[in-house]
């Protein structure tokens, strides 16, 4: 399963102040900036996520059918990506083969190429292209930071887990109150974006 930001200020070196995040209700979450980061604005209003997310900005946990999109988009652009190199490698009959997998390649294109760029996106970027299209990061349950390396592989090693009772770890999205699966618990990690303001009013001017 595959799997930004928004806007606000960010001074290098500052004492952060304690951020919060939104779901079903109010959730505080201290963000202490590292030495050096930086959030900065870009001209289109997302954010340049260096390092941490910006205190002075609200957030909200993205609930399941929003991460359901995301991972959606994510395996749709890994399916057109890996098709042409297994069709490539072991022509139509690919498709026909009743065998879990049809050798080392097969398990590296399948499999582990798609978790090393899984992983590399959360180090990188924070999120995967399905997650920036929806604008959403996943980050620290506990300092709102990037996932560090181990804790990204042992998200995903934790999709496994999640998946195996029936999918129920994934499912648990929809009824957490941080939005977490069974994978964000086990890696210490939630997925977040900016809170979106109130929709303005529609008024029309009513004809005698």
């Amino acid at each position: 399963m595959l799997a930004r930001p928004g806007a606000g200020r960010g001074t290098a070196g500052r004492t952060s102040r304690p951020g919060r995040l939104r779901g079903h209700g109010t959730h505080p979450v201290l963000r202490p900036a590292p030495p050096g980061a930086t959030v900065a604005a870009r001209p289109s209003g997302r954010l340049s996520w260096s390092a941490a997310v910006d205190d002075e900005t609200q957030y909200e946990y993205v609930g399941f059918w929003a991460r359901v999109g995301a991972a959606l988009i994510d395996t749709l652009l890994m399916f057109f990506l890996t098709l042409p190199l297994l069709l490539m490698l072991y022509g139509p009959e690919y498709w026909d083969s009743t065998s879990l997998f049809q050798g080392p390649a097969d398990i590296l294109i399948s499999y582990v190429l798609p978790a090393i760029a899984v992983i590399a996106f959360w180090v990188a970027r924070g999120a995967t292209p399905g997650k920036m299209a929806i604008s959403a990061q996943v980050v620290d349950a506990r300092t709102g930071n990037k996932p560090a390396l181990g804790q990204s592989i042992g998200r995903y090693l934790g999709y496994y887990v999640s998946t195996i009772p029936l999918g129920l770890g994934l499912l648990w999205v929809a009824i957490d109150p941080k939005k977490q699966g069974w994978h964000d618990k086990l890696a210490g990690t939630v997925v977040i974006r900016r809170k979106r303001p109130p929709a303005q009013p529609v008024r029309f001017e009513r004809q005698p």
